[in-house]
C-alpha cells in the first residue's frame, strides 16, 4: 500500500521502517526535518514538507506523536493530514492520548469520509524496533480488517477493544498495571538488598512463579546497578497516569495506587529523573533508606 507516517520519535522512527521494509511505499513526516531526511537514507521511502503533503495519495495515514495538542496540530488545519486525504483514505492514531480527542478526530474523520482508529502501542522501543509491539485500538470493525494486515508489520498482538476511544482507554488500563507492578517490584527489591538476599538468584527463582512479569525479567538487574536508560520515561508515564486519573475522575473509577505511584514519580522527577526509565522508582527508596 501506499501510506503516510507522521512522527518518527523513539517509536514512529522504527515503525515506520517497518513499514517500509514489508514492501508498502512509505512517506514520512516530522517536526525535526532533518530527523525524517535521517528516516529516507535509512529506508529508502520519502519525506513531505508537511503533514498534508505526506498524506497525500496514501490510503492509510499512521501518526504517532506527544499529546492531544500534537496531535490536532497534525492532522487538522491546512496543513494537517486530513487536509491532504482523500475519501476513503484512513488514519491510524497510535499516539497515547486521551480517549476524547480520539473520539473528536474520529467525529471529524467521518464527517469527511474517512476512515479513523485510536490504536496506541505497549511494548516501548525495545518492541518498536524489534516489531513486536501490542496494539489497542477503537474504532470500526470494517476500518480494523482493512488495516490490521499493515500493522502486522510492526506488533505481535492487535486486537479491536471497541468504538473510536476504546484503544485509548484500554491504554490506561495497560499503565495503570504497570504503575503498580513497577513499585511493587522496586519494594521487593528494596526490600531484599535490606534483608541480605542475592537479588539475581531470588529473581532467578521467583520470576517462574505468580510474583513473574515481564518487569521482573527485564528490569531486575537495571534496577540493582541504578541504571535507568532502559525505555519508556518518567515523563512520558506521569503524562499518560495524568490521562489515565483524569479519566477515572469522569467515569467515577477508583485509582488510589495509581494516583500513589504517580505522586512518587513526581519525586524521580524532582530528583532530575524525568528522562530515566519507568523502572526508576526503586530510586527513590534506595535514596531515602
Amino acid at each position: 500500500m501506499k501510506v503516510a507516517f507522521i512522527g518518527l520519535g523513539v517509536m514512529g522512527y522504527p515503525m515506520a521502517g517497518h513499514l517500509q521494509n514489508n514492501g508498502h511505499d512509505v512517506t514520512v513526516y516530522n517536526r525535526t526535518g532533518a530527523k525524517a531526511q535521517q528516516w529516507v537514507e535509512e529506508y529508502k521511502g520519502s519525506k513531505g514538507d508537511t503533514p498534508a503533503e505526506a498524506a497525500q495519495g496514501a490510503e492509510i495515514v499512521f501518526s504517532c506523536v506527544g499529546n492531544d495538542d500534537d496531535l490536532r496540530s497534525v492532522i487538522l488545519g491546512d496543513a494537517g493530514a486530513f487536509a491532504g486525504m482523500a475519501a476513503g483514505a484512513i488514519l491510524v492514531d497510535h499516539t497515547t492520548a486521551s480517549a476524547e480527542v480520539a473520539r473528536e478526530l474520529n467525529e471529524i474523520a467521518v464527517e469527511r469520509g474517512f476512515g479513523f482508529l485510536d490504536a496506541p502501542v505497549s511494548g516501548g522501543q525495545a518492541g518498536a524496533e524489534n516489531g513486536v509491539l501490542s496494539v489497542m485500538v477503537g474504532g470500526e470493525q470494517a476500518t480494523f480488517d482493512k488495516v490490521t494486515p499493515v500493522i502486522e508489520a510492526y506488533s505481535k498482538a492487535v486486537e479491536l477493544m471497541g468504538p473510536a476511544g476504546s484503544g485509548q482507554l484500554a491504554k490506561m488500563v495497560n499503565q495503570i498495571c504497570i504503575a503498580g507492578l513497577v513499585q511493587g517490584l522496586s519494594e521487593g527489591i528494596h526490600f531484599a538488598k535490606k534483608a541480605g538476599l542475592d537479588v539475581q538468584k531470588l529473581c532467578s527463582v521467583i520470576q517462574h512463579g505468580a510474583a513473574g512479569s515481564w518487569q521482573m525479567v527485564n528490569r531486575h538487574e537495571t534496577m540493582v546497578e541504578n541504571e535507568f536508560d532502559f525505555g519508556f520515561a518518567v515523563d512520558w508515564m506521569r503524562k499518560d497516569l495524568d490521562i489515565a486519573l483524569t479519566e477515572a475522575r469522569k467515569n467515577g473509577a477508583q485509582l488510589p495506587v495509581t494516583a500513589l505511584v504517580d505522586q512518587f514519580y513526581a519525586d524521580v522527577q524532582k530528583s532530575g529523573g524525568g528522562r530515566w526509565d519507568t523502572s526508576s522508582l526503586i530510586h527513590r527508596l534506595e535514596r531515602d533508606s
